[in-house]
């Protein structure tokens, strides 16, 4: 029997990457933000306070971009910081989750070896009545089952 399977699991490694590449995304789109909103974010520090606004999911904290390019920049920080927030809270909440299921996990463990324990004995004990009833039979046929199949 292989190691149990884990389904749906997310690991914290992935913030590793999220969190720099989220504060890279918004350095970056603070200069687009600039470049492409001259009307309404007229230096790069003003564009660097609303992409982290965007990237916090505060949202805008001046004028709605009017440009397709303000638009776009301003969607993808939205959409990393939703990001950034849920494998946050994720990452968070499976640390307590796992610390609670590991007295759970050493249950398991000790009941399924105690099981395999229990399987190896029962094999033992069967392979003796086995031999206890065939004390005669030097070759031994494939042995069958109760409906004729072989073990």
């Amino acid at each position: 029997m292989g190691p149990p399977v884990r389904i749906g699991r997310t690991s914290r490694r992935w913030l590793r990457l999220l969190v720099p590449g989220t504060g890279l995304a918004a350095v970056l789109a603070a200069g687009a933000l600039a470049w492409a909103e001259t009307e309404t974010v007229p230096t790069y520090w003003d564009g660097l306070w609303s992409s982290l606004a965007l990237v916090t999911t505060v949202g805008f904290v001046g004028p709605v971009p009017t440009s397709a390019t303000g638009k776009i920049v301003s969607s993808v920080l939205m959409i990393l910081g939703f990001a950034l927030l849920a494998m946050t809270t994720a990452a968070v909440t499976s640390f307590f989750v796992r610390e609670d299921e590991i007295p759970d996990e050493q249950v398991e463990r000790r009941f399924e070896q105690a099981v395999l324990t229990e399987l190896g004995q029962l094999r033992q004990e069967l392979a003796h009545v086995r031999a206890d009833l065939n004390p005669s039979s030097d070759t031994q046929a494939p042995e069958t089952g109760p409906r004729g199949d072989s073990l």
